[in-house]
């Protein structure tokens, strides 16, 4: 949903991707928030301007962009612009499914991370977030911002495997291969495998070179081709590889091999 005025640009949505509630992207030349609170973590990349704001009663100022801001759950606060310099935002809204509740408490203490490994790890997810087919690489992606928060947090993190790495690798690969068409969520690899979210990520990134969701993304785009090359029509091949549809295949597949499906294979083109 999209709303506007004088001096502002929103834009908002709800994603399918579980324990995002909203994502919003806004611009204001000035604006002021009045004291509130959430039922869900705000997080924020703060991406041109000036933001101030308080907290739990204490003011904190954001004043150069690329800082990430971290407002915890039942924490009253506010927020205004600052030097007439306005300001763009891009919020996530997590829930306490993500964070739980009982981390506030370091989160009230210092909401301005000065990470940037953490705001690529978020800038990456937005983007993730504006295709709402690529839902497996945005639960990879919240799933890596989720444990950089929580090391922020000095949450306990995710326990160590034992070596069997490898094994695991592979057979998240054998589960994707068996899940080209219909497609896997993070949710269901990690039930399967009984594996931490983020480490059944790095164990097949480091076995194959890539992330589980760039490989079924290849898986898919392989088969389109032999498909293609067979004759079928690039709006039939979407449905029958995986994608979501049409537009989706194309935007793959043309990043892909650099031409768009209906392009594939054509002598003298």
């Amino acid at each position: 949903m999209s709303r506007s005025r004088p001096g502002a640009e929103v834009h908002a949505w709800q994603p399918a991707v579980a324990g995002i509630s909203e994502v919003l992207h806004a611009r204001f030349d000035e604006h002021a928030y009045p004291v509130h609170t959430h039922d869900t973590w705000d997080l924020m990349l703060l991406d041109d301007g000036a933001v101030d704001f308080a907290l739990d009663r204490t003011r904190h100022g954001a004043t150069d962009a690329g800082r990430v801001v971290l407002l915890p759950p039942g924490v009253p606060h506010d927020g205004r612009s600052i030097g007439g310099l306005g300001f763009r935002k891009r919020v996530l809204y997590l829930s306490t499914a993500v964070l739980p509740e009982r981390l506030a408490g370091p989160a009230v203490d210092g909401p301005i991370l000065l990470d940037p490994a953490l705001h690529d790890r978020v800038h990456l997810l937005h983007g993730a977030l504006r295709h709402e087919e690529d839902t497996l690489e945005a639960e990879s992606r919240l799933a890596f911002v989720r444990e950089r928060l929580l090391t922020h947090l000095d949450a306990r993190r995710p326990p160590r495997q034992e070596r069997t790495d490898h094994r695991l690798a592979v057979r998240l690969r054998e589960l994707l291969d068996s899940r080209v068409r219909t497609g896997l969520s993070l949710d269901e690899a990690t039930e399967v495998l009984h594996a931490h979210p983020t480490h059944l990520i790095r164990c097949f990134t480091r076995a194959y070179g890539l992330p589980p969701h760039t490989y079924l993304t290849g898986r898919r785009i392989d088969r389109a081709r032999a498909l293609l090359l067979a004759g079928e029509r690039p709006v039939d091949v979407a449905g029958a590889v995986g994608f979501y549809d049409q537009a989706h295949l194309s935007r793959h597949f043309t990043r892909h091999m650099g031409v768009p499906p209906a392009r594939f294979g054509r002598r003298g083109a």
